[in-house]
């Protein structure tokens, strides 16, 4: 799905005397390149405040500790998403409200948010699925309008631009109150190892972020909350610092492969391509299709038996697991969530991407289709 080797290759001699400089200087924790790091993402992204972390899921679990929300407190949340989002919610005892999404983006709309809003919701958290923003001018004024915090959830679409309708334009994860990302290996800004960050232009979030991202502290053995240990390492901050210049090229990269796949598989009755927002640019951190009429799963087969990588995300609605059916916000179905489940597969989409490698992707799609 993607080609991290190939990606490496290209920048070795950056990477590999990034990653000696680190060790030569001993300082793994905490060190230079951690604080460099931060402040050139701090500039890409024209936010405020970026606090470096572990990974993903501590990012949106910090942010959520930082709200100082009570247990049974609802966050409204998409059911289409990856496990993290409302796993973190529910491991802080508050309550995971699992809404629909919009079928053609796969995102939280205002429409959608508003009609979950009860007396009980005191955040949000839209996420950026697959790489494009979801409908955030909406959602902030609807947030605003009732007193509830926006988390983003950005681990899928960092570099993606979102733009208001005055104009203006902001970066995907630096709208709301507060915005996390991770930089998970195969994420489109991807470290070697696990790393994640938050981000915020709230100056007392980020003192409280920063705090209870070690250990409660604010200065050295001396706790002032209840907080957690999670840092992003000097080695991995130094290789994301050298991939930081490169965002964009990957980005525009990853665009010319989606464009390709699209002239390609569009005319194709069975499938529908992946929307691109007007008001979001798309960073395509996944190549997502709906296969539509039952022919999803058969077409996943044929992809397998020609080796060539497929994969689905997501096949269980969250509010279908195991893990969530106690939870009192948890529902029975969400039609688009169920309907997605069961149509989408993301082809290989990467930095590395040659017609030739599509090519041979896109003719065992055809070759199927003509059965």
């Amino acid at each position: 799905m993607v080609d991290l080797s190939g990606q490496y290759k290209k920048i070795k001699n950056e990477i590999d005397k990034a990653v000696i400089d680190v060790i030569e200087s001993s300082v793994f924790i905490n060190g230079p390149k951690v604080k460099e790091f931060q402040k050139n993402l701090e500039e890409y992204l024209g936010v405020s405040h970026v606090i470096p972390v572990a990974n993903g899921t501590d990012a949106l679990q910090i942010a959520l500790i930082a709200l100082e929300l009570n247990q049974g407190d609802e966050i409204i949340v998409p059911a289409f998403t990856y496990v993290a989002t409302a796993e973190v919610i529910a491991l802080l005892g508050l309550t995971p409200v699992m809404v629909d999404v919009d079928p053609d983006t796969f995102n939280l709309t205002g429409e959608i948010f508003e009609k979950a809003i009860t007396e009980k919701t005191k955040a949000v958290v839209p996420v950026h699925l697959f790489g494009q923003s979801a409908d955030m001018e909406a959602i902030i004024k609807i947030a605003a309008k009732h007193g509830i915090y926006v988390i983003e959830d950005n681990a899928q679409a960092i570099g993606s631009l979102y733009t208001f309708s005055n104009g203006e334009k902001k970066q995907a994860g630096t709208i709301g109150n507060i915005g996390t990302t991770s930089f998970f290996p195969a994420k489109n800004l991807g470290a070697y190892g696990d790393a994640g960050a938050i981000f915020t232009n709230d100056d007392t979030l980020a003192t409280s972020l920063r705090v209870i991202a070690n250990h409660g502290q604010s200065r050295q053995y001396y706790h002032d909350k209840i907080g957690v240990n999670s840092r992003l390492d000097s080695i991995q901050a130094a290789i994301l610092d050298v991939k930081l210049k490169y965002l964009d090229d990957y980005a525009l990269a990853r665009e010319k492969a989606a464009t390709y796949y699209d002239k390609a598989l569009s005319e194709i009755d069975h499938i529908q391509t992946p929307h691109r927002c007007k008001n979001s640019t798309h960073v395509f951190h996944q190549y997502t299709l709906r296969i539509k009429n039952g022919k999803r799963d058969a077409l996943k087969q044929c992809l397998d038996n020609e080796g060539i990588p497929n994969n689905i995300y997501y096949p269980v609605p969250l509010y279908e697991q195991k893990a969530f059916r106690h939870l009192s916000g948890a529902v029975d179905y969400l039609p688009v969530t169920d309907m997605l489940c069961k149509q989408v597969l993301s082809l290989p989409i990467h930095t590395e991407m040659t017609p030739e490698i599509q090519d041979y992707i896109i003719s065992a799609i055809l070759k199927f289709f003509k059965q």
